[in-house]
């Protein structure tokens, strides 16, 4: 549905994306995210038409979206950040407008009450821009973006500025239309990406240092080889026993808590001892009674993956 190659834009001497690559497949959602100055936002306007690109090709479903514009743009439903509203005329006079600036086919009163119930403004529809919150605002927003019912919806930071009720509502609807559109999302918050994307990029320093979905960026990027254990039995006897273990390197007694010891251990690279671990205990009758190792988390990930100087040209940070 989305195809971009080796993109390059470049203001002057500054190159604020250099040869990126990445594909969104239909029905996907997917999460772009990258720290201020990474070349996001520039990226974005590419593949909405709003910059042309130094280098590289970007397709909108087929159509380049440099040679043949008007049939790109028509795929693709765009809410900015800040969305373009006019305040002075009631969410009915701006869809309206919308609908004739798009040159929509599409019967417009049906279409438009569609949406306005879809999004759930239909009970605003009569009332001034001005006088709606933001919430709402950003609402009248995402409505026009679905003028033509484009196949595509890229969202710029479709959240900032709302409450946390205003939030998860919004949320839940980027998961509905995500049923039924391809949806790239930028967001500043990282836990928004993981609740609703199915697959992440990352952009730093103008290129992409990662690309999957959130559950295999933790697992690869874990970087962590403690294992915190909880174990009913007698103390000395678990320490002998852990320490036995093949692949263990260290064991720290953390605290005592009646006759359960929490223990941490350091395992070599790659290795699972959990199996080997319940095996023996079963053997002794020791209850293990919590089991668990920690992981990165996406925002921690994140940080790690752009910090300056984590990747080379073209590289992807490990």
């Amino acid at each position: 549905m989305i195809d971009v190659q080796g993109l390059v834009k470049r203001y002057g001497t500054h190159t604020a994306v250099d040869g990126i690559d990445f594909h969104v497949e239909s029905g996907e959602i997917l999460g772009f995210l990258g720290p201020n100055g990474a070349g996001k936002s520039t990226t974005m306007n590419i593949l909405t038409g709003y910059l042309s690109a130094t280098e590289g090709t970007v397709r909108i479903g087929g159509f380049d979206v440099l040679e043949e514009p008007d049939k790109a743009k028509a795929l693709i439903g765009y809410l900015p950040e800040q969305p373009p509203l006019y305040q002075d005329m009631t969410v009915k006079e701006y869809l309206e407008f919308m609908y004739q600036l798009k040159r929509c086919k599409l019967p417009r009163e049906k279409h438009l009450t569609e949406i306005a119930r879809l999004i759930k403004i239909d009970h605003v529809y009569g009332r001034l821009i001005r006088n709606l919150s933001k919430g709402y605002k950003q609402r009248v927003g995402l409505a026009q973006a679905l003028i033509g019912d484009p196949p595509i919806l890229i969202l710029d930071e479709p959240t900032v500025g709302l409450d946390p009720t205003q939030i998860i509502e919004i949320r839940s609807l980027i998961k509905s239309l995500g049923k039924r559109h391809t949806v790239i999302l930028s967001s500043h918050i990282l836990s928004e990406i993981e609740s609703v994307c199915n697959r992440i990029v990352v952009i730093s320093e103008g290129h992409i240092v990662a690309d999957d979905t959130a559950q295999a960026l933790s697992e690869r990027y874990a970087g962590d080889r403690r294992l915190t254990v909880t174990i009913d039995g007698p103390k000395s006897e678990v320490e002998a026993l852990l320490r036995a273990l093949p692949h263990v390197e260290k064991v720290e007694t953390l605290r005592e808590r009646g006759g359960a010891v929490d223990y941490m251990l350091t395992v070599e690279e790659g290795q699972d001892v959990r199996y080997l671990l319940f095996e023996r205990l079963a053997d002794r009758h020791w209850p293990l009674l919590a089991s668990y190792s920690k992981k990165k988390s996406l925002e921690e990930i994140f940080l790690l993956l752009t910090q300056p100087g984590a990747t080379g040209k073209g590289g992807t940070a490990e």
